[in-house]
């Protein structure tokens, strides 16, 4: 009951803060992704200012998602729970975003209610500078033209799925429910530096590969920083096509950092209790928030995923092909070296309508291959997604999905093997 009273609040929290942004518009940012439909395929914010500074501005800001979940599941031995058709537990952030001076503007995500966590708590908040002028006026200033400084604890930018994933209660970027199978989303200190010229991109940047921080020494302790970056080219080449491609790595070498890359969300997965057990015979059960997504939890992670996104007046195409390697030897029993995984996802969408409010499309995701380079045979997952979305506002989104998630191949064992799930799955956003 306590429970139910706080989603009350919550609820009625965001929708009076969405009434208020109706009558009060919200003061303009420098170099800012608005948190709405315009927002949408917005990757890294643009270098062009077309704010001018006139003083401190604070922005308040929240996201409100909740869904009706109807999924059946199995597996080979039986074991599986029971998944009924009812509401999830909403989920709701609260965002501060804050031009602190010129070109310096922070950012602070609060998750009000997530799945993991029942209290409220920091995700987590950078400072981004795009320009010097505190230094002194015009410091650097050719080079800021062209250059965004980020530092903080928060998501890094490796990849450009994170951009289009949910956050959480954010899925006003989304188009569908659940985010990809390897999700590559991690909150950690770090530092990075953003170039952006004539529609090309280059990132690089530094995490200390953690996302639970602690300065205890001990004798497992192995902390190496994680270095990541991007190459790219983004281009609205005439009125109707926009073309964006980009590369992206991520190394870390620590056998006590580094394994969090593909399990840093602690919002959870967005399919509730999927692949929970019922009780055994010693009343033990199996199942966490993030079942349903796949983190092979290597120790010494290489990482790569390539990035294709095209845009053809309301055709849109946003792609994945991504490589992760684990390179730890082990000592006995386990003699031989991490095995690497392959993901592949592929998202058609077609958006129409005025101001293109409607959208229809799918998505394909896979994942292929081995948690020991010893191993005989692949372990493999598959997942489809169709539906389609509204945008009440550019404040508001429905949705609604078909899903079918498998684990295909003998190399399954436990719950996983056999094990499959899909139904169909209702959401609503609000984002401001």
């Amino acid at each position: 009951m306590k429970t139910f009273h706080k989603i009350q609040l919550v609820f009625i929290a965001l929708t009076l803060m969405v009434i208020n942004t109706t009558y009060a518009q919200q003061p303009g940012l420098q170099f800012f992704r608005p948190n709405d439909k315009n927002g949408l395929n917005v990757f890294e914010p643009s270098k062009e200012d077309t704010i001018i500074f006139d003083g401190l501005k604070v922005r308040v800001g929240g996201d409100f998602a909740m869904q009706f979940q109807g999924l059946n599941q199995s597996n080979d031995a039986g074991t599986l729970v029971e998944l009924g058709s009812d509401f999830n537990l909403p989920s709701a952030n609260l965002n501060l975003d804050v031009q602190v001076m010129e070109g310096v503007r922070m950012h602070l995500r609060t998750y009000l209610s997530s799945r993991a966590h029942n209290e409220a708590w920091i995700k987590g908040g950078y400072m981004r500078v795009d320009n010097l002028d505190f230094v002194k006026p015009g410091f650097l200033e050719g080079v800021m033209k062209y250059t965004s400084i980020t530092i903080g604890l928060d998501e890094f930018n490796y990849g450009d799925a994170h951009f289009r994933r949910t956050d959480n209660a954010r899925g006003i970027f989304n188009p569908f429910v659940g985010n990809y199978l390897m999700d590559a989303f991690s909150t950690e200190a770090f530092g990075e530096i953003t170039v952006q010229k004539n529609g090309l991109l280059a990132v690089v940047g530094l995490t200390n590969g953690k996302l639970n921080q602690n300065v205890t020494v001990n004798d497992n302790t192995d902390n190496k920083p994680s270095f990541f970056g991007k190459l790219g080219y983004d281009k609205q080449l005439n009125e109707d096509l926009r073309v964006r491609l980009t590369g992206s790595w991520y190394i870390n070498k620590g056998t006590s950092t580094g394994t969090y890359l593909y399990g840093g969300d602690r919002g959870g997965s967005r399919y509730y209790n999927v692949l929970f057990t019922v009780p055994d015979v010693d009343g033990n059960t199996e199942g966490g928030p993030r079942d349903g997504q796949f983190n092979a939890r290597f120790t010494k992670l290489t990482a790569l995923q390539i990035n294709p996104f095209i845009k053809y007046k309301g055709l849109e195409f946003f792609g994945i092909y991504e490589l992760a390697d684990g390179s730890n030897e082990f000592t006995t029993p386990q003699a031989d070296t991490e095995g690497a995984f392959t993901q592949i996802a592929a998202e058609v969408l077609y958006r129409f309508g005025a101001d293109e409010r409607f959208y229809l499309g799918g998505r394909y995701n896979t994942v292929s291959g081995k948690m020991r380079e010893s191993a005989t045979e692949d372990l493999e997952i598959s997942r489809v997604n169709f539906g389609g979305g509204w945008y009440l506002s550019k404040n508001v989104l429905t949705k609604v999905e078909y899903m079918k998630q498998q684990y295909e191949g003998n190399a399954w064992t436990g719950r996983f093997a056999g094990a499959e799930f899909s139904g169909v799955v209702v959401e609503a956003v609000i984002s401001f």
